[in-house]
């Protein structure tokens, strides 16, 4: 072997050994040095197109794994790269067929047959999903990641059969440090506490998002105006979006310059076109790697850097790593701990983050008077349909959920069978997200005693459509542990009550955070017991229920949850509160904003 080729190698093993310390930036640099050696080398390619992909360089990973491909077709890891990639950047079809590609040139490999399971995930597969993570399950159980993702596999198909063994082990692998799961899709599980998402959140950002060299520190910003900057993926027609563009356009642009981070895709929908004309400045980072996005936070020198994704798909904590804002903090998005010692606030409300639950978050606790969660109040509703024409039957009692399925856990799912077997001729109106869901709680009810045909789906329409549609439901029901968010204001803008019941965690007491803040707070249950009751009695008792509709009716444009211009004024004092402790050489610390901080 060469001089030059032992160089090569030793670049490549320095390049490993930095990738597996999640130093991407500089496995990178080692790669790319060996390979200016040995150009077409395919284990340095594919272990670039790795880094490049561990740093959102979507595109160029996608051109690096495809020249590894080329070079070597049977090389599994290169192709699962490149599938990895090729999904998130929302090229599905192209990801499967690299898939494809992996599980053709090593079909005992439980990566490969994972990779290609994510990519029938993506297209809402869920069936051939479940059957290659168990396929890979079958070869290797202690492959990283697998537990996590075959769980939540089996909760978007409600395909309950065996799970909550498979929570179980997965929980015992999260607390002995031995497994790994999505933070956000262990929200969902029932079994889950806030100890284990911490745990889990932890492991998260030690083996993806670890802290980064920080940049040289500078003395205190002195701007005339505060400088925000929103980071978020969800400039689209996304949930985030239609929550947040409200209070874009409603801060004080005497005392605040927003400028908003994208990293998501642009849809070309109104939606995303109002969101970038809500800013000051809007930077379109997409094609930007998180150390590049953090140097322009830097040299717009923002004074609170807001991440609003946090874990949830597509999230980039990452770009916070190397501390590119004097105050980070963490909003709406994702509701739990970060667990990034970079992040130094969660804005929350008393309800939903209580003084004696902090001790599960690293980060501390901006309170807000009122509910954490933004609103929009100028949200267009359309015309209400007929019940004919939303697929209800002409008569009986409409208990609705338009959460996405994966929320519901098996035990809520018993008591909304036992509600349909008290209530006669009465029907369970679902958010239609994915065949086999649809199939397999049809057969859940069945299997209860109830007729199939009690469970109604809901398809996709467009957002004022379904605002209009839910008018026609009496009684919204609520899911637990991961509680309706901005499913349950959505509901509660179109006149639907709904019935909640609280847990532990901050997903599990959101929709008492919302009923608290419209004034509603006898919807809100602490045990599935007074769940069940509260919603049988109000299905039973028409007067109280349409006493509850008119008040909601009254308390929508009167009290907090929907006052865009308060919540605005208050998360406006919370930034302040901020940077006044960061001005001051003061450490971050708890705070409660003052009730009386409005607009």
């Amino acid at each position: 072997m060469s001089a030059d080729q032992e160089q090569a190698k030793a670049l490549f093993f320095q390049g490993i050994a930095l990738f597996d310390a999640a130093d991407f930036a500089g496995a990178e640099a080692r790669l790319r040095a060996a390979l200016a050696i040995v150009p077409d080398r395919p284990s340095a390619l594919s272990n670039l197109a790795a880094a490049l992909v561990k740093q959102d360089k979507l595109a160029e990973a996608v051109e690096v794994a495809s020249r590894a491909t080329a070079i070597d077709p049977a090389g599994a890891v290169a192709w699962v790269t490149l599938a990895g990639a090729l999904t998130r950047l929302r090229r599905r079809e192209e990801a499967l067929a690299a898939a494809e590609g992996a599980v053709t040139a090593a079909p005992q490999s439980a990566t490969a047959l994972m990779a290609r399971a994510s990519t029938y995930g993506e297209l809402r597969d869920y069936a051939r999903a479940i059957a290659d993570y168990e396929a890979a399950y079958a070869i290797n159980p202690n492959e990283a990641g697998l537990l996590g993702l075959l769980l939540a596999a089996k909760m978007h198909a409600c395909e309950w059969r065996g799970i909550e063994a498979l929570a179980a082990e997965l929980l015992a692998g999260i607390r002995a440090d031995t497994a790994t799961a999505d933070p956000f899709a262990l929200l969902a599980v029932p079994q889950a506490t806030a100890r284990d998402h911490l745990l889990c959140a932890r492991a998260t950002i030690r083996r993806e998002a670890p802290p980064q060299p920080a940049f040289a520190a500078t003395a205190a910003y002195r701007h005339e105006r505060l400088r925000i900057a929103y980071v978020s993926g969800d400039y689209f027609r996304h949930a985030t979006t239609h929550l947040m563009s409200g209070v874009f356009e409603h801060h004080d642009r005497e005392r605040f310059e927003i400028t908003g981070v994208s990293f998501g895709p642009d849809d070309g929908t109104p939606e995303r076109t109002r969101v970038v004309s809500a800013f000051d400045r809007f930077l379109d980072v997409r094609d930007l790697g998180p150390r590049q996005v953090a140097e322009l936070i830097r040299r717009h020198e923002i004074d609170v850097a807001v991440d609003l994704g946090a874990f949830t798909s597509g999230g980039r904590l990452s770009i916070f790593a190397p501390r590119p804002a004097p105050v980070q903090a963490t909003y709406l998005g994702y509701p739990g701990t970060t667990a990034a010692p970079y992040v130094d606030y969660i804005i929350a409300d008393a309800i939903v983050l209580p003084p004696d639950s902090n001790g599960d978050f690293t980060e501390k606790v901006a309170t807000l008077p009122d509910s954490y969660q933004a609103n929009d109040d100028a949200q267009p509703v359309a015309a209400t349909p007929t019940r004919a024409e939303a697929g209800l039957p002409a008569n009986g009692f409409v208990f609705a959920s338009f959460n996405n399925v994966y929320k519901i856990a098996p035990a809520v799912f018993d008591r909304w069978m036992q509600m349909l077997d008290a209530v006669p001729s009465s029907v369970l109106w679902l958010l239609e997200t994915n065949a086999g869901a649809a199939g397999n709680l049809r057969r859940e009810a069945a299997a209860r005693g109830i007729d199939p045909r009690r469970i109604v789906l809901a398809p996709q329409l467009s957002r004022p459509e379904h605002l209009a549609r839910q008018r026609l439901a009496d009684l919204f029901l609520d899911t637990l542990p991961y509680n309706a968010h901005t499913t349950a204001s959505d509901a509660l803008w179109a006149g639907l009550p709904i019935v909640t019941c609280t847990g532990a965690t901050f997903a599990s007491r959101v929709a008492a955070s919302l009923l608290t803040a419209v004034g509603l707070p006898e919807l809100v249950t602490h045990s599935l017991d007074d769940y069940e009751a509260l919603a049988l009695r109000l299905a039973r008792e028409p007067a109280e229920l349409a006493a509850l509709k008119a008040k909601l009716a009254s308390n929508r444009t009167t009290t907090p949850l929907f006052d865009t211009a308060a919540i605005t004024r208050h998360l406006e004092q919370a930034y302040a509160t901020m940077v006044e402790r960061h001005r001051r050489g003061e450490p971050p610390a708890a705070f409660v904003v003052p009730g009386e901080v409005g607009g």
